[in-house]
């Protein structure tokens, strides 16, 4: 790969990093404002007769907030995975312009 097409890849692959870094913030987030919701309804629960409907249909919405929180979860660690190995092929292109700028300068040492 000559250096200006390693060069663009680098950038092309950074800009990747960047948008797979925005994304797990944004999925964080999500998943912090569940907890306060899940938070909210354990509160709320806590203050009903455990045998009543009002605090059943809470046991469920919870049920459902902890599965979507899963889901999240998940993704994270799937945006997570893919931010990894993109920082893996960032250091490899980072060695081959090492490389390269090397060879150059010796070339015309």
């Amino acid at each position: 790969m000559g250096m200006v097409a390693s060069q663009a890849r680098l950038e092309a692959l950074t800009a990747r990093k960047s948008d797979l870094e925005l994304t797990g913030q944004e999925i964080s987030q999500s998943r912090e404002q569940l907890a306060d919701l899940m938070n909210q309804l354990f509160n709320t629960a806590t203050s009903l007769d455990p045998n009543s409907t009002q605090a059943i249909q809470i046991q469920l919405r919870i049920n459902s907030v902890q599965e979507l929180d899963q889901t999240l979860e998940l993704q994270l660690r799937r945006v997570d995975t893919q931010h990894q190995a993109v920082q893996t092929e960032i250091d490899t292109v980072q060695k081959v312009i090492a490389k390269s700028i090397d060879f150059t300068y010796k070339t015309f040492a």
